[in-house]
C-alpha cells in the first residue's frame, strides 16, 4: 500500500494519507528490525514527529552500522539526513546527502545514488538554491533512468526538476 498521494509543487513534500501512516506506525509498534526502523522514521517524518524521528533515525544508522549491509548503512543515513533537513540543518544534511551519494557512485549503485542525489536536491531546494536542486535532480533521473525505477520515482523527479526551474525562474525575473 502507498501511503504518498502526490507531492505539493511548492514545497516538494510528500503529501500523505495521514490515518494510514499513523495506523501503519502503530502496527509497526517497537519492532527493532532495520526494516521496521526505517520505516516508522519515515512514517515519524511524515507525520512531523521530527524529534522521534531523529531518535529514532540515529538508532537505525547504528543497527545498519552493526549488522547491515553498506547498501543499508546508506539508505539509513540518506534517511536520517533527511530528518535533519526537515528540522532546517541544511549543510548537515547535504554534507550527510553528499557522503552517500559519492558512495553509491564509487560502488556503482544507481539506485541507492539516485536515493541520494534526490534528496540533496531537495535540501538544496529548502535552502533556496535552485540551480544545484536541478542539477541533483537530473542527476537523480538518469540514475532512476539506469537503475530501472519505477515509473512513479521517475515521474516525482520529473516534477521536482520542473519546480526547481520554476523556482529558479522565479528567482531571476524578481
Amino acid at each position: 500500500m502507498s501511503f504518498i498521494l502526490g507531492y505539493d509543487q511548492n514545497t516538494l513534500r510528500e503529501q500523505v494519507d495521514i490515518d494510514a501512516c499513523q495506523a501503519r506506525l502503530d502496527e509497526i509498534g517497537e519492532q527493532r528490525s532495520l526494516a521496521a526502523l526505517l520505516e516508522r522514521v519515515w512514517l515519524l517524518k511524515v507525520l512531523d514527529r521530527l524529534d522521534d524521528a531523529l531518535v529514532i533515525s540515529e538508532q537505525s544508522v547504528r543497527l545498519a552500522r552493526m549488522a547491515g549491509t553498506r547498501k543499508d548503512l546508506l539508505r539509513a543515513r540518506v534517511l536520517h539526513a533527511t530528518i535533519l533537513q526537515f528540522r532546517g540543518a541544511y549543510a548537515a544534511a547535504e554534507q550527510e546527502l553528499t557522503t552517500c551519494a559519492e558512495e553509491a557512485d564509487g560502488q556503482g549503485w544507481a539506485g541507492v545514488g539516485a536515493f541520494a542525489y534526490q534528496h540533496r536536491g531537495k535540501v538544496h531546494f529548502d535552502a533556496g538554491d535552485f540551480v544545484s536542486a536541478r542539477a541533483d535532480f537530473k542527476r537523480a533521473l538518469f540514475l532512476r533512468q539506469e537503475a530501472g525505477a519505477p515509473e512513479d520515482q521517475l515521474e516525482s523527479t520529473l516534477l521536482a526538476i520542473d519546480a526547481a526551474e520554476r523556482r529558479r525562474g522565479r528567482v531571476l525575473t524578481a
